[in-house]
């Protein structure tokens, strides 16, 4: 008897489904509201790239003189070094005035959109740096890289309220 297969994916890309928020204050962000997440700010529209937003486990690695093989046990929980490229505005009124550098808050990621039912992920942060990147050359959009520090566990896979 084979092993059932999984439940098949709805397969999507998030380009042009996904929500990216910027929720100041949250009460329990294992949990957001509907009412905290409407009092945050969109800036889907405004965000170019991203990178990270992610969990990583080190290895921790438990030999013994019974084996050749080294085992292996999760360690300790790190988040990869994320990043929000967004862009810049000439009259400079753009995402640099809501998340200036040290700015606490949480970053709200919707991969499938802000629909009830569906997941989100809460990332609890600081900003750490906002770099502004010019082309010199005149090919691309001046951007802001936004670095962000998680100041707690990032809640995966919260359901949209």
């Amino acid at each position: 008897m084979a092993a059932p297969a999984i439940s098949a994916a709805t397969r999507y890309t998030s380009r042009g489904t996904a929500r990216w928020y910027w929720v100041v204050t949250i009460s329990n962000y294992l949990s957001p509201s509907v009412g905290e997440l409407n009092a945050g700010s969109d800036l889907t529209g405004e965000v170019m790239d991203s990178a990270g937003f992610g969990l990583e486990s080190d290895q921790i690695e438990t030999p013994d003189v019974s084996a050749r093989f080294t085992k292996k046990i999760p360690g300790p929980i790190n988040a990869e070094d994320s990043t929000l490229t967004m862009y810049q505005s000439v009259t400079g009124t753009d995402a640099r005035q809501l998340m200036p550098q040290d700015t606490a808050g949480n970053i709200v990621i919707f991969p499938g959109g802000n629909t009830t039912g569906r997941k989100m992920h809460v990332w609890p942060v600081r900003v750490a740096s906002v770099k502004y990147q010019y082309s010199s050359d005149g090919a691309d959009a001046d951007t802001m890289v936004f670095t962000y520090s998680p100041t707690n566990v990032p809640a995966e896979n919260v359901t949209v309220p």
